[in-house]
């Protein structure tokens, strides 16, 4: 996987800040990732927890793109895309701990992030189970002529099941502005995409729903935003869904439970020169966009917001027992 992407700092337009703002991001991500493996290693974090480490280009790139009318749905890889997305880390962490100041108070861990304030419409454990509800959503925004775009994001794997075939297809008959973004790590859990899939460019199968697709490289931060800029601008002319696989690679597990027994820990070093932060990085500091001492203070500001986002969910308080009704969709007075 080599960068596809190219520098491209001076045809992009972007501004310093801006270029500046994309590492700031990427870094934070990695930051609270690192703290978030340390905090589930010491027990304050329960259940899963499926870290970025190594993706972070792709959630930053796609979100940059994207408008504050958007929507955005993803897997329950999902720390990076909230975090993206404006989720402060402190509501992050303390929803990896379990406390009431998370993100969804509490309710829904590691891969049930969500903020509605934010048209973030949370991870779903259910691998492919979140696509028909991606198309659901543009069909509202269709029908609402709300002018915005449905961001789904998923794993090679879900590309298997049967709901990404239907809800690729309806959202190709109906023309949904939505963009079906595959996130190509190579591998599903802990099996090989050339193992389950016929296809492996990804991207192939939209062929056979009639929808416009591309590849791009997913550890370039410009090369995602670029190509998510023309798929929101492809679905919000009225052209219907974008199928955009992004190539990238996880440095972890599957998650924090996983041997890694399918893979080598020489296949890891190979593609940990594709890093994305150090490849943007050295980026900006060729093309003389920022200075070393400006990324030293950048990755120490990432490391210490994190570091007080674990003291923040660690001096948080949990649920009262008495909100377990709160936010269910139901009458509170028949919960028992």
């Amino acid at each position: 996987m080599t960068s596809s992407g190219g520098s491209r700092i001076k045809e992009l337009a972007l501004e310093k800040d801006d270029l500046v703002d994309l590492y700031r991001q990427m870094v934070l991500i990695r930051a609270f990732e690192e703290h978030a493996e340390e905090q589930y290693a010491r027990g304050r974090i329960a259940g899963f927890l499926h870290v970025y480490i190594g993706e972070e280009a792709t959630g930053v790139g796609v979100v940059s793109a994207m408008q504050d009318r958007d929507h955005l749905i993803t897997h329950y890889r999902d720390h990076g895309y909230a975090l993206a997305r404006g989720v402060t880390p402190e509501a992050a962490m303390a929803e990896l701990f379990g406390k009431a100041t998370g993100v969804v108070h509490g309710r829904g861990g590691s891969m049930h992030f969500s903020d509605v304030t934010k048209n973030f419409w949370g991870g779903y454990a259910i691998v492919g189970g979140l696509i028909p509800l991606a198309a659901g959503l543009a069909l509202a925004s269709q029908y609402q002529e709300q002018d915005a775009v449905v961001v789904c994001v998923f794993g090679d794997g879900a590309t298997n099941t049967g709901a990404f075939h239907e809800a690729a297809n309806l959202a190709s008959v109906w023309k949904l502005p939505v963009i079906f973004l595959v996130e190509n790590n190579l591998y599903g859990m802990g099996t090989a995409v050339e193992y389950v899939s016929a296809v492996n460019d990804m991207s192939r199968k939209a062929i056979a729903y009639d929808i416009a697709s591309a590849r791009v490289d997913g550890q370039d931060v410009l090369a995602v935003r670029e190509a998510a800029q023309a798929a929101l601008e492809h679905c919000r002319s009225g052209n219907g869904p974008f199928l955009l696989e992004s190539l990238t690679y996880r440095f972890r597990g599957h998650s924090m439970a996983d041997p890694e027994a399918y893979r080598s820990k020489e296949e890891v070093n190979r593609y940990r020169k594709d890093d994305p932060i150090p490849l943007f990085r050295n980026k900006l500091l060729s093309d003389g966009v920022a200075t070393q001492e400006e990324f030293d203070q950048i990755d120490a500001e990432a490391l210490k917001q994190v570091e007080q986002a674990v003291e923040f969910a660690e001096q948080s308080p949990v649920p009262d027992p008495s909100t377990l009704a709160d936010f269910i969709l139901a009458d509170s007075g028949a919960v028992r």
